[in-house]
Formats: C-alpha cells, structure tokens, sequence
C-alpha cells in the first residue's frame, strides 16, 4: 500500500557450528569433508557451495533455521578440507551429483531441500534433474547454467565493460595475443607443472571474481580472495569444468530438464546487477519454469551477503520448512 513502511529485512540466523563431520572417501582419488548442524530431528536440507572449487563457509549454515533445519553440507572434490587439494581427476559435475547421492543415502534421508547459489545453482539443477524423487524443494540464487554464452559473457567480454578496472588487472595475467579466447590461455597456465605459473594464474583469475561480486564493486573483495591456498583450488576446478563445458551433453542442457522438475517447489532470488551470472540467466529458467517463484533485488549483485539476497534466501528457507513437498 501507498505509504506503507515495507517490513525489515530479515538477516542470518545466528552462528552456529558443526555438530558433527567426517571424511568420506568417494573414490580412489577423492575423500571430501561431509558436515552436519542443526536439529538432528529437523526438516532435512543440502546446501551446496559455489565456484566450482569454493569450499564451504560458516555463513552457509546460517541460511537456515537451527531449530527446524537438519542442515548437510560438504567441500565438493577437490577444494576446502577436502582431499587431495586442488585436484582435477576424477572431479566433474556428475561425480558432484553421486557424491551428493552418496552423502544423502548415508544420512539416511529419503528427500531434502537442496539449497545453492551460482556453482551451487548448477549443481542443485542437475542433482534435481537425476534425481526429482529425492528433492523436497530448491531455494537457488545467482542462477548459472553453464551455457557457453553466459561464459563468454564473464570470462572474455560483457562483465569486461562494467569492471574495465578490474577485468585489466585479470587480463594483465595473459599475453595480449593470447587474450582472444582467455579461458584456454588460463587453463594452460593453471594445469602448467610450474607452480609460480600457476599461482599467478589463480591471483588473476579469482581476483576479477573476487572484485565483481557484490553490488560494491572491488572494494569488497572478500578476504580469501586473497589466500592462495584458495585460489589455487578455486580457478583451477572452475576453469577446468569451463572448458569441458560443465560436462554436460549439450549447451543448454540444465535448462532443457526443466520440464522434468516443475513439480518441485522452486523459489529463486537474483540481484538485478548480478555481474558474474547476469539477471538473463534466472530469467530464462523462469519463462521455462513458470511454476519457480522468482524474486529479483533490485539492490544486489552477485554476493549471496547482500541483505537484500541474504532477506529473499531466509524467507524462502523458512517458507521450505512448511511448504516443500515433504
């Protein structure tokens, strides 16, 4: 109504740590950090991380109420406290997807909300096209379906006009005549047997991320953008799924199940100057998916810490809680 105070926006639920974890091997190559917080008896929930390659963060856990939420999350294949560090082996979507299986079987949960925000938006699209019986509800933000020309869009030319500051100091990794098609010219230099060449890679590549998440711009570069430990994981596992295409069978592919999952309750959130994964991509999920609430904030990038994301995102885990197809 005209003239109405709009209601406060609702903030994180208070910090709370891991009630209990493991390591569980998955492979021959791969064991990954498996977690668990919350209320043992509550509403089961995933929440998936981002990058490929960005390893949880306490934050993540206070998405959800402690009190009703039986919350599970995990260090995808190769980065966080997941072992071994940075590896690219065995470590595509489709692992990702068994892997999330594997961790549900072993919790002893028949269907869960499954909660992801950009990698983590990907992610939880493909686990919800393989497996719908096992998905009560999605709450996505910062949708990214890994198609060639959202891509482009980021890692060669359309981000680069809004953040030309920032995307110099990216390109400034790369020789000028290899700056024609830069994911190929960073892949070789992030699998390079040079560690130096590498990491040099990594700063540039996370750093132009890092500088264009939030609605702030590159003052508000979060912290471990500049740890090198983290970098070394993040650009390595993102430009490696990249450059095989996120694995998936064809350009688009994510958003061609669509059909195949709209009985599952959806709701997105996505900042209307959402720089690395643009508006356009939640979008087309949603003319495709008539049925997923779509809420856009008009005053948020790409950061899921901007409060008007971190208001859209509690709302719809609380709305979770009541309303998803138990």
């Amino acid at each position: 109504m005209y003239g109405q105070t709009p209601p406060p926006r609702r903030d994180l639920y208070p910090p709370l740590e891991a009630a209990k974890s493991e390591m569980l091997k998955v492979s021959e190559i791969h064991t990954i950090y498996v977690e668990e917080s919350g209320n043992p008896a509550g509403r089961p929930a995933v929440a998936l991380h981002g990058g490929p390659g960005g390893g949880l963060s306490p934050e993540m856990r206070r998405f959800f109420d402690p009190k009703r939420y039986r919350i599970v999350m995990m260090d995808q294949r190769g980065c966080g406290r997941s072992t071994p560090h940075a590896e690219l082996r065995e470590n595509t979507t489709w692992d990702l997807v068994a892997d999330i299986e594997r961790v549900r079987e072993r919790c002893g949960i028949d269907k869960w909300v499954v909660f992801g925000g950009s990698w983590g938006s990907t992610l939880a699209l493909a686990y919800a096209a393989k497996h719908p019986e096992r998905v009560a509800g999605l709450v996505l933000r910062g949708i990214f379906m890994l198609r060639k020309s959202e891509i482009d869009w980021f890692y060669q030319q359309g981000a680069s006009h809004v953040f030309p500051d920032a995307f110099d100091r990216y390109v400034s990794a790369i020789p000028e005549e290899e700056r024609g098609d830069l994911l190929h010219a960073f892949h070789k230099r992030l699998t390079s047997p040079d560690w130096e060449t590498r990491l040099k890679a990594a700063r540039a590549w996370s750093r132009w991320e890092g500088e264009t998440i939030s609605f702030a711009g590159p003052s508000a570069l979060p912290s471990r953008f500049n740890e090198d430990r983290f970098v070394e994981a993040f650009a390595r596992i993102e430009n490696h799924y990249f450059v095989n295409n996120g694995f998936f069978e064809t350009d688009g592919w994510l958003l061609q199940q669509a059909p195949r999952m709209r009985h599952i309750p959806c709701r997105i959130t996505h900042g209307r100057y959402d720089m690395c994964t643009p508006f356009s991509n939640a979008w087309d999920l949603k003319k495709a998916w008539p049925d997923a609430e779509l809420e856009i904030i008009g005053d948020a990038g790409h950061s899921s810490l901007e409060p008007g994301i971190v208001d859209a995102l509690i709302r719809a885990t609380d709305w979770m809680a009541d309303k998803a197809a138990w």
